[in-house]
């Protein structure tokens, strides 16, 4: 069935095709005689553009069906083209017939009564049919690439996407590394079980990191683990001057999240803001539910932030990832007061 735009748009092009071709028969009837007949010159219009608005309805059924089953065979492509050209040609032929000789010549209708016009309009419309067929063919093929061209550019989009996230995803601070073999040096001779401890969850973190399932999200739970492990890591540095807590709801546990999304928050907590804390340091995780979001929370009472916050490791890594995956459905909210925090809100999928 045919929307209003596309009744319309049948009717339009039909119409113009119908002016076209009744020109081209005007002039060279014109040409071709020295005595005029504006009747003759009326009934060509009448005649064209009635049959050029009929084929054109029609064709477009053609290429709805055409764009709906796709049909392989030229062949039957083009049957139904010039099917559709004749029961267009004659259903207006016949309508135009009939109200020139009851409205005009006053005479009386019967069906197929004028046999020389019905060939003539046959051949008119079978070539441009051809024309309009073709035309049709070929657009719809460039439609096709097009639309291929299209699915290109998104898989190609997709992959850098997912390219983008993997490379953030496998990041480590080169420092954090440094810094944790440097830890376990210093154990292996002091303590070896703590420092084969460290060395494992070390291991843990970097397979972590590595994501070998190329998976965008994770569980809370898993997501929380890992991050249990890097602070297990930096308590070796930190000792006790830092106060680690985490308050996670239960009902958090199996929805997903960003991989990699709190570990960064962590260390920019700890390199910005704890490092120089001598005791009594404080850094808490809150994940909770908000209606149908979710909320995590990284706040220390540490140093405060900058009032021009340059955005280092962590928070850039957070602000791509965030982007890459939500576009704009999150929020991120860097406040001092009354606490030092973090807040990212992510719609729970």
């Amino acid at each position: 069935m045919l929307g209003i735009k596309d009744f319309f748009k049948c009717f339009l092009n039909g119409f113009k095709l119908g002016l076209i071709v009744a020109l081209v028969l005007v002039v060279f009837y014109l040409v071709s005689t020295n005595k005029i007949q504006w009747t003759y010159i009326g009934v060509t219009f009448m005649y064209s553009v009635s049959i050029a608005t009929s084929i054109s309805f029609l064709i477009k059924m053609v290429d709805n069906y055409r764009a709906k089953y796709i049909p392989k065979n030229i062949y039957f492509i083009w049957g139904l083209y010039y099917s559709a050209a004749l029961v267009g040609m004659t259903i207006a032929t016949e309508a135009c017939t009939f109200i020139l000789k009851i409205f005009v010549l006053h005479t009386s209708y019967a069906v197929f009564s004028e046999p020389k016009q019905l060939l003539i309009n046959l051949l008119i419309s079978l070539v441009v049919t051809t024309i309009v067929g073709v035309y049709q063919g070929q657009r719809a093929n460039l439609e096709v690439q097009l639309k291929k061209k299209e699915l290109d550019i998104v898989k190609l989009n997709q992959m850098k996407t997912q390219a983008e996230l993997q490379s953030l995803q496998s990041r480590i601070n080169p420092h954090f590394l440094y810094n944790s073999l440097n830890s376990i040096a210093s154990l292996i001779h002091i303590d070896a079980d703590r420092a084969e401890d460290m060395t494992l969850k070390l291991s843990k973190l970097f397979r972590y990191s590595i994501n070998t399932q190329n998976e965008n999200l994770t569980s809370v739970k898993e997501e929380v683990e890992i991050a249990k492990t890097y602070l297990d890591i930096e308590k070796v540095r930190f000792g006790d001057r830092i106060n680690f807590t985490m308050d996670i709801a239960d009902d958090t546990l199996n929805i997903l999240i960003p991989r990699f999304i709190l570990q960064p928050l962590i260390e920019n907590a700890l390199k910005h803001g704890l490092k120089d804390k001598i005791e009594a340091g404080e850094l808490t995780l809150v994940i909770f539910k908000q209606e149908k979001e979710i909320v995590l929370m990284v706040s220390d009472n540490g140093k405060p932030f900058p009032e021009e916050l340059n955005a280092g490791y962590g928070l850039q890594s957070t602000y791509e990832k965030l982007q890459l995956l939500y576009g704009d459905r999150y929020a991120l909210l860097i406040s001092n007061e009354p606490e030092k925090l973090i807040k990212i809100t992510i719609p729970n999928v």
